[in-house]
């Protein structure tokens, strides 16, 4: 992917993320909802805070394309990317907490616990990961009830302690006891893989696919999600924090083990390609209407940022 592409492919991106932007405005309101008292100012802009502060919306968009290779409903898939972003998000605040990776800086703004405290960062990751299961369960989501639930389940697995925050344990363990090859792909998979995972089963969900398009799907976001972290190891070591909007170099000094640390940059250079082509077979049933989703395949593993 060129330069004029990858630009290409974030003014896409962008775009495509005007209508989440304000879906989750909506969402994080002051306004209360069936069932709530209240909803305290300083936790709501700290919610805001953490969420809307740019970022590119990839697991969002990959959600939306997922469900658009079968033509479903695509202000459900809004509502689910939505739910998908705030659990991320969530991981993002307390990721950033001294507890964790001690983080001051996050998509070129002062990360929550800086802006606002520690107790409060907490606080807010607790209930946007609280709120994306509202977001799931609503009704407003309109799907079948077990279609709902299904995604209540699915993104249940992927964020929890068999998924991504087993992966942030393991990640803080790798500090301490240094991973196999073997350890750090599993890390990976847990850690990063696992949302960007759901994000593209997610579509086959919503429209009530098969089964064989469900894992075909989760294979897809496998693929693109071990090609994710490989390119930000990539990043870690050669972009600097501008770039980045965070801060960089941070794995090699607390000597964590990543791929590029254990292989090498051209080793890495060469499997994200191998990755892209996989996730690229992957989609081949679905014709000319996956081809935004092979775009994104490259745009992942050849991003600057």
């Amino acid at each position: 992917m060129t330069k004029d592409d990858q630009m290409g492919f974030e003014i896409l991106l962008s775009a495509r993320a005007a209508p989440l932007e304000a879906m989750l405005r909506r969402l994080l309101d002051a306004r209360t909802l069936s069932g709530e008292i209240a909803r305290p100012e300083r936790l709501m802009a700290a919610m805001r805070h953490g969420v809307l502060n740019g970022g590119k919306r990839l697991r969002p968009f990959l959600v939306v394309e997922s469900a658009a290779l079968f033509s479903a409903d695509g202000v459900a898939a809004l509502r689910v990317a939505a739910a998908l972003e705030c659990v991320h998000c969530y991981s993002l605040i307390h990721d950033d907490l001294p507890a964790m990776d001690d983080d001051d800086l996050r998509r070129g703004q002062p990360t929550v616990h800086k802006a606002f405290d520690d107790a409060t960062a907490i606080l807010a990751g607790d209930a946007l990961l609280t709120l994306a299961f509202d977001i799931l369960a609503d009704e407003a989501t309109v799907l079948p009830a077990e279609r709902r639930a299904a995604l209540v389940l699915a993104l249940a697995r992927a964020a929890g302690a068999g998924g991504m925050v087993g992966g942030q344990m393991l990640d803080l363990e790798a500090e301490r006891i240094r991973p196999d090859e073997a350890g750090i792909i599993r890390l990976q998979a847990m850690k990063t893989g696992a949302l960007i995972r759901f994000a593209c089963e997610a579509g086959a969900i919503i429209a009530g696919a098969s089964q064989e398009d469900r894992e075909r799907l989760a294979e897809f976001g496998s693929a693109i999600g071990l090609a994710f972290q490989l390119a930000d190891d990539l990043l870690d070591l050669t972009a600097d924090a501008h770039q980045m909007g965070k801060a960089t170099g941070k794995d090699a000094a607390a000597g964590k083990a990543t791929l590029v640390a254990l292989h090498g940059a051209g080793w890495a250079r060469s499997q994200l390609n191998g990755l892209v082509d996989q996730a690229h077979v992957l989609l081949e049933p679905y014709g000319e209407q996956a081809v935004l989703l092979k775009e994104a395949a490259k745009f992942v593993a050849n991003r600057n940022s």
